[in-house]
């Protein structure tokens, strides 16, 4: 990662930390009431070929044992109705504003992948997570419906996992590289921009 786009997501970070503020402690508050602890789901994820970190969110399923894969149908009973709410406008991930600040996620780039698809897909995840993972970014944009709407149709989790190892996972990388290439602040700021007009279009 250059330094400008380093510069670039500690500034915006803290400045989101200052204004958000008030609604991030509302939140912790709010969940804390209804939802009780856990207040966080700590998740790891990749930030490059070997090395891990833990990704926060808010907590917006019920808490099970053990947990693997990406979310299909047969975790959906899992989503609590107020973590639903959270998820339709992405108020779950404000916790990773800590991970921008940490270093293991910049505002714009791929989604930071699972281990396993990392250790599955080694080729690919090299060329993908040359670039540091983001928040959002261009594979986010264009396939979070369409993504969605392939893993509706799965039949169980052996099913999801095959969505979106054959054709999830190889659409986004191929959009993962396109923005690699293209890469500046500008192409940042119209991806942030691109992400925050689809939140408020979303019902």
């Amino acid at each position: 990662m250059n330094w400008r786009k380093r510069l670039f997501d500690i500034f915006f970070a803290c400045l989101l930390v200052i204004i958000l503020g008030p609604v991030i402690v509302f939140l912790v508050v709010y969940l804390l009431v209804k939802q009780g602890r856990p207040l966080f789901y700590v998740a790891e994820r990749m930030k490059s070929p070997n090395e891990a970190f833990g990704l926060w969110k808010f907590r917006t399923m019920s808490v099970v044992a053990s947990d693997s894969g990406v979310s299909g149908p047969e975790k959906a009973g899992r989503i609590t109705p107020l973590g639903q709410r959270l998820r339709s406008k992405r108020l779950d991930e404000f916790p990773q504003l800590w991970n921008i600040l940490r270093g293991d996620l910049s505002f714009v780039g791929p989604r930071p992948p699972l281990r396993q698809y990392v250790e599955e897909f080694p080729e690919v995840y090299t060329k993908v997570l040359k670039s540091r993972p983001g928040v959002t970014g261009l594979a986010t944009i264009r396939m979070h419906k369409h993504e969605d709407y392939l893993l509706s149709r799965s039949k169980g989790a052996a099913d999801t996992n095959r969505i979106y190892t054959q054709i999830c996972i190889p659409r986004k990388a191929r959009l993962d590289l396109i923005y690699q290439r293209q890469q500046s602040i500008c192409y940042d700021f119209d991806l942030v921009f691109q992400t925050i007009g689809n939140l408020f279009r979303r019902r």
